[in-house]
């Protein structure tokens, strides 16, 4: 059964329906122009299923969505009014930092990598090592993390209720106005809504083949076969949103904590959530740790066997690969960045 695609750019007739609120008076947006709209859109593009039960589950109006938005870059969330949730998932950046741990508020600095916001309608839990379990949770987990935004829920409700703007923009979103919950649901509806599908390899795996060049083919064959990148990575997201200990992180044989630190189980030392491999060449730096810098050094991480510590997971082993295997993998890799038309029939 083909896949069905839906044109993102949908999008801009639906955050602009039927409002009449304007947002120009808010605080300064952190990242403009908002190259989000090419990739925010109300339905998985092609390549993802396009039945998905988080997506069911919070259907969103345009008032909803177009209040997340803006709440998602304006800095009114941050303690000191500077940083916002663009501010580290940078739109330009494919939602995710540029930087190996991005700052925060009060000169304070993130503990890991921020990672891509692309597909989290398909997660299965949050953050690194996994310790939150719903999307409404995680986006408020920033807002009052000291090192992130700095600043109390009940701070955050208060300064949003005594915004004009944003009142009005609440009592057309949610029949109860601001609350602490409708924020959650605001922010949660629209990161829900960043996707990144429509790549060559999807289209190769339905049989349109024109797309993917003959060094991404090839890579493709060794992510599935010798590569063993597959375990881990697996489609349509590429990560299996499970967590492993590959060896990043690790200083003279020891690793983080990781995962360890939530279930408290010494066999979960160092391991850390499989991120996505969909939009790769968009955000660098890669890892938890913002370790690695490019797709060959992840690669060459991996072609090594990772870094050795008594948790390895037991399937990160020294790959056999020549240097033409790896650079065919780091085209397929960078496959998953490309966003192409879709085919006439679909």
């Amino acid at each position: 059964m083909k896949r069905t695609y839906m044109i993102t750019g949908v999008i801009l007739a639906l955050l602009g329906a039927g409002m009449s609120v304007n947002f120009a008076a808010e605080s300064p947006d952190p990242m403009a122009p908002r190259a989000e709209i090419r990739y925010v859109s109300p339905a998985p593009p092609y390549g993802l299923p396009q039945t998905i039960e988080d997506l069911e589950n919070d259907p969103v109006t345009p008032e909803q969505l177009r209040l997340g938005k803006n709440l998602f870059f304006d800095t009114i969330l941050s303690d000191d009014r500077t940083i916002a949730c663009a501010s580290c998932h940078r739109p330009d950046h494919g939602f995710a930092s540029p930087d190996a741990k991005s700052p925060g508020v009060h000169g304070q600095v993130t503990l890991r990598n921020a990672p891509t916001l692309f597909n989290r309608a398909l997660a299965k839990s949050f953050m690194w090592d996994g310790r939150i379990a719903t999307l409404e949770e995680q986006v408020l987990n920033p807002i009052i993390d000291e090192r992130e935004m700095g600043l109390p829920l009940e701070e955050a409700v208060s300064r949003l209720k005594q915004s004009t703007t944003y009142s009005q923009a609440f009592q057309l979103a949610y029949k109860n106005g601001v609350t602490q919950e409708n924020l959650a649901r605001a922010l949660a509806g629209f990161t829900r809504r960043i996707w990144l599908g429509n790549s060559p390899v999807d289209h190769f795996v339905d049989g349109n083949v024109g797309h993917l060049s003959v060094e991404a083919r090839t890579g493709m064959w060794i992510f599935e076969s010798k590569g063993q990148c597959w375990r881990c990575h697996t489609p349509p997201s590429f990560a299996d949103e499970d967590f492993h200990n590959t060896g990043v992180g690790v200083r003279n044989g020891v690793a983080e904590p990781g995962r360890e630190a939530i279930t408290k189980n010494p066999e979960d030392r160092g391991k850390f959530k499989t991120p996505t491999l969909r939009g790769l060449t968009l955000t660098p730096p890669y890892m938890h740790d913002g370790s690695l810098t490019t797709l060959e050094e992840v690669v060459e991480f991996y072609r090594k066997g990772g870094e050795p510590n008594p948790n390895l997971d037991r399937h990160i082993q020294p790959l056999d690969l020549s240097d033409d295997d790896a650079r065919n993998l780091v085209e397929f890799l960078k496959a998953l960045s490309i966003t192409v038309d879709p085919p006439e029939n679909q």
